[in-house]
């Protein structure tokens, strides 16, 4: 099996991250992502179905979630907890300020594997990594506890965690981060349901076979994280934002003419086909 569990899926991400690391005309540079994907997520990368072709979406994602963490800290921002954290080098590769706190959070395994790895290098603010058990709410209500405690203002990351979810998980944890005074903006990656059933086809099938199925794309879109604290305040297209960073796919033309010519509520659908949320709490 290329994946074999859902860490695999941070090898993978990694190397979209290095191979766009590695162009003249980077959007950002990531000097870790290939060591920290290694050979397994070479070989995720090149066994994927159209796995390099498709890669835009990933990159987009990555570069849009860094404007907008840049955007919050420098508004105030004063600890930023990312769960679910992976193989994310944010804290070393992007200019934050020293005294800002950051938290990562993830199974044991992953953030050994990476601190290993990163040994000797010094991130930019104050690092501090928590092996948990998302899944376990008790856990999860842990780490919010003891990360949060004195802090203000806290911007929680999930990238790449939600659509592996059940909705029911989604909802459970919206409804703790809402428990949570400081967590004040919670920046998320969505899917669509059509786009859920088109990856089913392709990609779909290999996480799926590793344990690691699609799932969580709420037709409501972010209307579905309302009841549990939480609305929408900023989001930003995949598509739109290709277009505005130059990573639009060679088929983009005819993307832009289908929606030039759809009615309204088929650009609203393909607006939101996929896309970065900024959520605040209610």
């Amino acid at each position: 099996m290329l994946i074999s569990n859902v860490s695999d899926t941070a090898r993978w991400v990694a190397m979209y991250r290095a191979l766009e690391s590695e162009r003249p005309d980077a959007l950002f540079k990531d000097a870790w992502a290939r060591r920290l994907a290694g050979e397994r997520g070479q070989a995720i990368l090149d066994g994927m179905p159209r796995g390099r072709e498709w890669g835009w979406p990933m990159v987009v994602r990555t570069a849009v979630m860094d404007e907008i963490i840049l955007k919050e800290v420098a508004a105030g921002a004063d600890l930023v907890v990312n769960l679910a954290a992976g193989l994310d080098m944010r804290p070393y590769r992007l200019s934050l300020p020293s005294s800002l706190r950051w938290a990562e959070a993830d199974l044991p395994e992953i953030l050994d594997e990476k601190t290993a790895m990163v040994a000797g290098e010094k991130p930019a603010c104050r690092l501090e990594r928590i092996p948990a058990d998302l899944a376990d709410a008790s856990a999860r209500r842990s780490v919010l506890a003891r990360v949060s405690a004195g802090r203000r203002r806290a911007l929680i990351i999930t990238e790449g965690l939600l659509i592996y979810l059940e909705s029911a998980q989604v909802e459970a944890l919206a409804k703790d981060l809402a428990a949570s005074p400081a967590a004040q903006r919670w920046l998320i990656d969505i899917a669509s349901p059509r786009l859920i059933e088109m990856m089913r086809g392709s990609w779909g099938k290999v996480t799926a076979a590793g344990g690691a199925p699609f799932k969580f794309a709420p037709p409501e879109h972010t209307k579905f994280f309302e009841p549990f604290g939480w609305r929408e305040f900023e989001f930003r297209s995949t598509f739109a934002e290709a277009l505005r960073l130059h990573r639009a796919p060679g088929m983009a033309w005819f993307w832009r003419l289908m929606m030039a010519f759809a009615p309204p509520k088929g650009r609203e659908m393909w607006s939101r086909f996929s896309g970065v949320a900024l959520l605040e709490r209610i």
